[in-house]
């Protein structure tokens, strides 16, 4: 993750803290648009978290607010980062979206509150690592579109 991401200012002994990258020129926005744009499948994982874990008063939808990239609230937004997520009564999270020097980087940083917390990121990790990879895969492989500049008959 680049030095100057402002999640570095967040970190504290016992958080999480990820980040992949890949090639492409696009703004942090447009990246981040794929990257919440989830295929089928973790779609599907998203609501079996909702169903496992509506019975422990875990939020599921976020706070509503206007600016949201998927489900997340955008917290800030510059030229280069846009940093978006929202704190939970178990845990902090934040999803750091970051174009610079050719490479677009996902972050990932998580502050859990209490045992809870840490059970929760212990046992969706896994499933955390295969959508993220799987997140920046998609930002690489996307093309911008290109319109044809002739006047069509």
């Amino acid at each position: 993750m680049p030095a100057d991401s402002a999640l570095h200012e967040r970190l504290q002994t016992g958080d999480f803290l990820d980040c992949y990258s890949v090639a492409s020129d696009m703004s942090p926005r447009q990246a981040a648009e794929i990257i919440t744009r989830f295929p089928r499948w973790a779609q599907l994982l998203v609501r079996l978290r909702g169903l496992l874990t509506a019975p422990f008063g875990l939020d599921n939808t976020g706070p509503d607010v206007a600016n949201k990239i998927g489900l997340f609230p955008v917290e800030s937004e510059t030229g280069t980062e846009i940093i978006a997520g929202f704190n939970d009564k178990h845990l902090n999270f934040r999803v750091s979206v970051i174009s610079k020097y050719g490479r677009i980087h996902l972050a990932t940083w998580v502050h859990p509150h209490n045992i809870g917390g840490r059970l929760y990121l212990a046992a969706i990790l896994p499933f955390h690592i295969v959508i993220a990879r799987d997140a920046v895969a998609r930002v690489g492989r996307h093309r911008p579109q290109t319109f044809n500049q002739q006047p069509q008959p």
